[in-house]
């Protein structure tokens, strides 16, 4: 029994919502969540994505993924367009509100990476930063 209590997906899954719900507060400024900011960066830096790609660089559920799209598109930040005859496949692409919104939010981000490093210590956060990168990058 004593054992559950060295359970790390808890943990993380623990440790993920304090942080979230830091960077959630600071969001909320300019009307996005955390998942929405990361997805809107994601568009900035790779430009229109398939949601099947999306889903997978985002490593989110693709029923997540549409949940968290469909607020972003009925509110113009994100615009999809089908895949030729396959209307099933969509191309999610960054509009230039999404773009305005996210170099909005960016100054709420960095209020909320300050806040988190300050509670956390700089150097502790770069070094979980790295581990939990490598978490992903080598794909247990």
């Amino acid at each position: 029994m004593e054992r559950f209590f060295d359970d790390d997906c808890f943990a993380i899954r623990q440790a993920a919502r304090y942080v979230s719900q830091i960077y959630d507060r600071h969001l909320a400024n300019v009307g996005l969540t955390i998942t929405q900011f990361s997805l809107l960066g994601r568009l900035k830096r790779t430009g229109p994505m398939t949601m099947k790609q999306l889903a997978e660089t985002m490593r989110m559920e693709r029923t997540t993924l549409v949940r968290t799209i469909q607020p972003l598109r009925r509110n113009g930040l994100v615009s999809s367009e089908a895949l030729g005859a396959d209307a099933r496949a969509l191309t999610i692409a960054l509009t230039l509100a999404g773009e305005e919104r996210l170099k909005a939010g960016g100054e709420h981000w960095h209020a909320a990476q300050a806040e988190f490093e300050h509670r956390f210590g700089e150097r502790r956060a770069a070094a979980l930063r790295g581990e939990l990168f490598a978490i992903t990058r080598d794909s247990i």
